[in-house]
């Protein structure tokens, strides 16, 4: 297949198509972005920028609010499911369909069509958001080039089916190990189990309540929970070490260091020997109040929801610029074998933004 350009005349769904076809893994982007920093270079009304494989490309009209349109530009692994395939009934089939190549398309179709949008907008396509937040685009942009990333709102055009979702939860992974000492399974009493020790640490998740708390209007839904269970030496072995590490989503109206301080708190007293933290992203508040929020809103109509997933609205809100989630592909189909995206929700969500861009 021919990447070596991508051809925006396309309407959004067929665009959609193109961009699945690129393979681009976390960490494969490169001929992904250079299909669309050419691309969005042949646009004269555009000034574009590249900080690795992250490209931004601005409109400098002279308004005096500008809305960053952003979306990442890498999948999950492949799963059989590349190149894409458009059924009879209008889905479109294949890896990164729904999260988020059709939000991604959208983004393309609106820095072509909109040459003259009422905001001055900025477009951000960045790798890297699948995997470990250090590695994520984004968040080199906004290190190297925060000016780049200057704006009075922003659209994430994650994966929302066609809803806007407000804000995020924030993420907390921590590793929690127990020990013990190492004897023959023969001779037990010899030995003290450090997987029996970690007993206290799951009860206590057992048992955990999590807060339903309404922040900005929008109701959260905290979790704690263990995501995964280590330990053991060989069959005949006592093991003498076991890590359980728990992953906690916050609400917005925690901030980091009270996140930490909570988790360290349900934990204080099961017999942890070590506690690791080992990836945190903080949430983001909806940020519906402000003016082009709310404009938003009642160009694309409908009623806000909770973002319960973690997003880079929160880079965003770090940065002082309230954004919110909105795009046509279903979070519920993100990552999976049988990912796959309504056309005609993708072409609703690029009119709904030429609405309010143009309005």
């Amino acid at each position: 297949m021919d990447h070596t350009a991508l051809d925006l005349s396309l309407d959004a769904a067929a665009l959609t198509a193109r961009l699945v076809d690129f393979r681009s893994e976390s960490g494969t982007e490169k001929d992904l972005a250079d299909a669309i920093e050419q691309a969005l270079r042949a646009l004269p009304h555009l000034t574009v920028d590249r900080h690795g494989n992250n490209v931004v490309a601005r409109t400098n009209l002279g308004h005096t609010e500008r809305v960053v349109l952003a979306g990442h530009i890498d999948t999950v692994p492949i799963a059989d499911n590349v190149p894409s395939r458009l059924d009879e009934n209008g889905i479109l089939w294949g890896c990164g369909t729904s999260d988020m190549k059709s939000g991604v398309a959208v983004q393309l179709r609106i820095a072509a069509t909109v040459p003259a949008p009422n905001r001055d907008l900025t477009f951000v396509f960045y790798d890297n958001e699948e995997v470990a937040a250090h590695l994520n685009g984004l968040g080199h942009v906004a290190e190297a080039h925060p000016e780049w990333l200057a704006g009075d709102f922003a659209v994430l055009l994650e994966p929302t089916d066609g809803q806007v979702e407000g804000g995020c939860q924030g993420t907390l992974r921590v590793h929690l190990r127990t020990t013990g000492e190492r004897a023959h399974s023969a001779r037990s009493w010899m030995g003290s189990n450090a997987i029996h020790t970690a007993a206290p640490v799951l009860a206590r998740l057992a048992a955990y309540e999590p807060r339903r708390p309404v922040v900005d209007g929008l109701q959260y839904h905290e979790g704690l929970n263990a995501v995964r269970i280590e330990g053991g030496v060989a069959t005949n072995v006592i093991p003498d070490e076991c890590t359980v590490t728990v992953n906690f989503r916050y609400a917005p109206d925690r901030t980091e260091e009270e996140a930490l301080a909570h988790v360290r708190e349900v934990f204080a007293d099961c017999g942890v020997s070590e506690f690791v933290v080992d990836d945190h992203s903080p949430g983001a508040r909806p940020g519906l109040t402000h003016p082009a929020a709310q404009a938003f809103m009642a160009a694309v109509g409908g009623t806000a929801l909770p973002k319960f997933g973690w997003t880079d609205v929160s880079r965003f809100s770090a940065l002082g610029v309230p954004a919110v989630n909105y795009g046509p592909g279903d979070a519920l189909y993100a990552h999976k074998r049988d990912e796959h995206v309504r056309t005609e929700r993708i072409l609703h969500c690029e009119e709904r933004l030429r609405t309010w861009l143009t309005g």
